[in-house]
């Protein structure tokens, strides 16, 4: 069964529950997928009394903790493992097979409990829900990427598999799956290869699912397509290699961006998947430095300084962005437009130069900000008066800010 779900709502995913309804089953397992976080599947499944279990091992953690994901690779990177070791003790048990009370913090030891209480969801699941890394449009084949083996066992062992796929993940034929299959793993995590890679085409008889859905995700996609631009951020493969080197996401981490997709990629990903009207959305494309890290390290060479400047300007049209940034350039665009305002304006900054503070006084954390750093101090004379003084006639083709020659700083105080 082909179905597509293609209206642009972040919370759209009746057409999958459904398919899950029609099972007469009440649990699901889950492999990570991020198209199925981005429709809130697992919340419309549970609107409809269908509990959904993740098997990943970091999504499981997520999920145990009421959490949500803070990376695409490694969902729960923001978690140390005493904490995770709290998490499964004090949740495990409401979920299906509980931890220990003694359970220690050894990463064998969690791993281990991590896998009995999976094992128990993976033998008596009858429905599974997955993504696909690619789709191969040639025949039809649907392909996942994992390192843990629940994927495996979510794809071989239920009666019913269904799959949610945006339509981004299409590729044209196994050659160019060849030349994704080496990218992925290395620009992910390193690796020449990735531990398990399954692939499937639909059903076959005796072996795996007997029924298989696939779900093509629209969601915004086409709308993306469109711009010639922006759509480039279609391109990605979801490899996180722009996340490990962006030093805005470095502090800010991934539940900051309000979205499945964090990091330079969920910056110009998300506005464009939901638009750019809500306030968390036309806030986006500013959350980075344009410093161009993610550009050098995307393996697919999206240009995400271009898209980011390019959907800034789209915030701007809407009337979104900050409202202060927005006011001092509509200020400063009517000064510059009016010479003789400007000069005014410049001559009266001048001559109370010793009134104006050494910082600016930000209130908060931004005190912090600018209690190491001065703000530039005003010459006695604008430029123009200073040229006139020393030559008699007034400076043609300068404006008033630009600093006098070198050598001659001291005689124009």
């Amino acid at each position: 069964m082909l179905a597509l779900e293609g209206e642009p709502r972040a919370d759209f995913a009746p057409g999958t529950a459904d398919l899950v309804k029609a099972t007469g089953e009440r649990e699901v397992v889950k492999i990570k997928s991020m198209a199925t976080q981005e429709i809130g599947l697992n919340e419309a499944l549970a609107a409809q009394d269908i509990q959904a279990y993740e098997t990943d091992l970091a999504e499981l953690i997520v999920q145990l903790g009421d959490d949500l994901p803070s990376h695409i690779f490694v969902p729960a990177i923001h978690r140390n493992r005493s904490e995770i070791r709290d998490i499964f003790r004090d949740a495990m048990g409401r979920w299906g097979r509980p931890a220990p009370e003694d359970l220690t913090d050894r990463p064998a030891d969690l791993a281990e409990v991590a896998r009995l209480h999976l094992r128990e969801k993976f033998l008596r699941a009858k429905v599974a829900v997955s993504g696909a890394n690619f789709v191969v449009a040639e025949t039809g084949t649907l392909v996942v990427v994992e390192s843990e083996g629940n994927g495996r066992m979510c794809l071989t062992l239920p009666e019913t598999l269904i799959s949610v796929v945006g339509i981004e993940k299409v590729v044209p034929t196994w050659q160019d799956l060849e030349v994704f299959l080496q990218l992925l793993p290395r620009s992910s995590t390193a690796e020449r290869m990735n531990p398990y890679t399954s692939m499937w085409t639909g059903t076959s008889p005796g072996d795996g699912p007997r029924a298989f859905h696939l779900v093509l995700l629209d969601n915004g996609r086409t709308d993306t397509l469109a711009d010639t631009v922006g759509r480039q951020a279609l391109r990605c493969i979801r490899c996180s290699a722009c996340l490990n080197v962006c030093p805005v996401y470095e502090r800010a981490g991934g539940h900051a961006y309000g979205s499945p997709y964090p990091g330079p990629i969920g910056a110009i990903l998300t506005p464009q998947l939901r638009g750019v009207h809500s306030e968390v959305d036309a806030s986006l494309p500013y959350a980075s430095s344009l410093c161009g890290a993610c550009y050098e390290a995307c393996p697919v060479a999206i240009d995400i300084p271009e898209v980011l400047v390019h959907l800034r300007e789209q915030v701007a049209e809407h009337g979104g962005g900050h409202r202060l940034e927005s006011a001092a350039v509509k200020a400063a665009t009517w000064l510059l437009d009016h010479p003789a305002a400007y000069s005014a304006a410049v001559r009266t900054a001048a001559r109370t130069r010793r009134l104006h503070p050494r910082s600016l006084p930000l209130p908060g954390a931004a005190k912090a900000w600018s209690e190491t750093r001065d703000l530039p101090r005003m010459l006695e004379a604008p430029f123009r008066d200073w040229w006139k003084k020393q030559h008699g006639e007034p400076a043609r083709g300068r404006p008033d800010s630009v600093q006098p020659p070198r050598g001659e700083e001291n005689r124009a105080r």
